[in-house]
């Protein structure tokens, strides 16, 4: 039965709302406006509702109430999805994680605001969130019955591709915790060259910062050429099956406009569209990877001795 319009439409709000955090928790970090609104939490300098605006207010306060206005669309669509598509085997887990993990990952904000955190703490944050985005959506893809429109359903993996698939997923996350380690601990710049630290010198690097910066580009070196083997093992082995072949092409596009961006990242000295571009690249990929495992999933009910 096709959901209503209604649904799909407030799906596609929870979905957009959750990038407005992920995108807002980036750009509070990049713009170090994490004490926007001093040791105060949920309100702001001593007051529900700054009297007081500087830019750090305006983008600190501004996230605060982005998450709390989205985290009322999550509960909402969590229990009408619940309610509505419990009978879909993966509704009723994904719409608990979808707000699980928003309110974990306001609860280490707020920590962070009141008591502070250490960076290796601050850096599980945007993950967090990470997470409660591809639950939603994922809940989104099924309100609008993707797996009917691309034969999902039927979809038919062998245990080769499941495993990188698993692999690569849960690697993704590694990737995405060195990334923002490298924010948290102000190692952005500490190599001002690509994509070496620095050309003229091939050396290890030198102090913690360094390994910081250049543990990540290895990082995601590594998964860009793990994508491309995935990439090109489907496009050999799965012509048949549209949203695999498809799916995985999307992936190495995504993950290579990721590793340029974050090439440009460090070249532009931090330029802040494109740093916040590569915050939505990475949440695009790790949505799209969590939808990957979804199929992985559904082929181990369907397929059960494959």
């Amino acid at each position: 039965m096709q959901q209503s319009k209604y649904m799909k439409w407030f799906a596609v709000a929870a979905t957009f709302g959750m990038l407005l955090i992920l995108i807002g928790g980036a750009l509070v970090t990049k713009t170090d406006s994490g004490m926007g609104c001093g040791r105060h939490w949920p309100g702001c300098n001593g007051s529900l509702i700054p009297t007081e605006i500087t830019r750090e207010v305006l983008i600190e306060f501004s996230h605060r109430a982005i998450t709390g206005s989205v985290s009322f669309l999550i509960l909402i669509l969590s229990v009408w999805s619940w309610r509505k598509l419990g009978h879909v085997r993966e509704v009723k887990l994904l719409a608990f994680l979808a707000m699980f993990f928003l309110v974990a990952q306001a609860f280490i904000g707020a920590a962070q605001v009141m008591w502070g955190q250490g960076d290796f703490i601050l850096a599980l944050h945007f993950g967090i969130s990470l997470l409660s985005f591809a639950a939603v959506l994922l809940l989104t893809l099924i309100v609008f019955e993707v797996d009917k429109k691309f034969d999902a359903d039927q979809v038919h993996i062998l245990p080769k591709l499941k495993w990188h698939t698993i692999g690569v997923t849960l690697y993704s996350y590694i990737v995405v915790y060195t990334g923002a380690l490298v924010r948290h601990t102000n190692s952005s710049l500490i190599c001002p060259d690509w994509p070496l630290c620095n050309n003229k010198t091939i050396a290890l690097p030198s102090n913690f910062y360094e390994w910081v910066q250049m543990g990540h580009r290895a990082a995601a070196g590594l998964i860009f050429i793990w994508i491309l083997y995935i990439a090109i093992h489907t496009i050999k082995y799965y012509k048949n099956q549209r949203v695999l072949y498809w799916g995985w092409i999307i992936a190495l596009l995504i993950v290579s406009l990721q590793v340029i961006a974050g090439m440009s990242v460090v070249l532009s000295r931090l330029n802040i569209y494109l740093a916040l571009s590569h915050s939505l690249l990475i949440a695009l990929l790790f949505g799209l990877l969590c939808y990957m495992i979804l199929l992985v999933s559904r082929s181990n009910q369907n397929y059960p001795n494959a």
